[in-house]
């Protein structure tokens, strides 16, 4: 349990689909007390009235009534410049607003809210088992409290990177927030090219899924990097060394994810400008 969550006061969460829902999930088993955290969505989906259940929360359909001290806007960018000036009777002075949409600049983010005390977050959806990452860029009135409300909360569903400006966050959105989709599609690359070497559709899903979870716990497990794993598993000349020689040739795998990246950091900033 956290204890500072404990002191952060009032939480309100703005758009509480599968994001919203795995970080207020994540804040209340960390130690939010429920009491504390204001709920607003207007159509709740399935595993919003389980949360609402499990911890016996109110859920709103609009925001009114107490002014929280963290004002969390979890909507899509294309309505959010509409939505943070609907919440203009809930922003105080005291109030930090904090983003998790992608590409919403803080400079715009600053002039829809009515207040330089904002913060740009991009959380991944690993946050939903505890594993996350978030990524976070503090506007220019972000006070050293607020940072530490932050890094509580976001530190409930895995790590938490402090970035120094925007341009940063725009790179990190394209790594690890987009990332997860990357593996996931190789899962599939790899059990689909399993299938093509006859094995039966059930196992090659099956080996491709467990390799990509065991090679990522061996990561977690020690201090070793990717090049010195990798390394380990490749002998000369042996079959893995084959298969590798393909991957890493060019064009390889370096390019392909290069240019995956690159693209959607390219959508990221797109989105900033609708």
């Amino acid at each position: 349990m956290n204890a500072a969550l404990s002191k952060i006061g009032p939480v309100m969460l703005v758009g509480a689909g599968k994001m919203g829902v795995a970080l207020a999930r994540g804040w209340l088993d960390a130690g939010l007390p429920p009491n504390n955290l204001i709920i607003v969505h207007p159509r709740p989906g399935e595993a919003l009235l389980d949360l609402a259940e499990d911890y016996g929360l109110t859920l709103n359909s609009e925001a009114s009534g107490l002014t929280p001290n963290v004002l969390v806007v979890g909507v899509k960018p294309q309505v959010m410049d509409e939505v943070l000036e609907s919440l203009a009777p809930v922003i105080a002075p005291h109030t930090l607003v904090v983003s998790i949409a992608a590409g919403i600049d803080l400079a715009r983010l600053a002039s829809k809210a009515g207040t330089q005390r904002v913060m740009r977050t991009m959380p991944n959806t690993p946050v939903q088992v505890r594993k996350g990452i978030t990524g976070v860029v503090p506007g220019p009135d972000v006070t050293a409290e607020d940072r530490v409300s932050m890094d509580a909360l976001l530190s409930a569903s895995g790590m938490v990177v402090w970035l120094e400006n925007e341009a940063q966050l725009d790179g990190l959105t394209a790594v690890s927030g987009s990332g997860p989709a990357y593996i996931f599609h190789m899962v599939e690359a790899l059990a689909a090219a399993g299938k093509r070497q006859g094995l039966p559709d059930e196992i090659a899903e099956q080996l491709a899924r467990g390799t990509v979870i065991g090679a990522a716990a061996l990561m977690d497990a020690g201090t070793l990097s990717p090049t010195v794993l990798r390394e380990n598993v490749t002998s000369p000349k042996g079959a893995t060394a084959a298969g590798l020689a393909v991957l890493m040739g060019e064009p390889g795998l370096t390019d392909l994810m290069d240019r995956t990246v690159s693209a959607t950091r390219q959508r990221t900033e797109e989105l900033g400008r609708i």
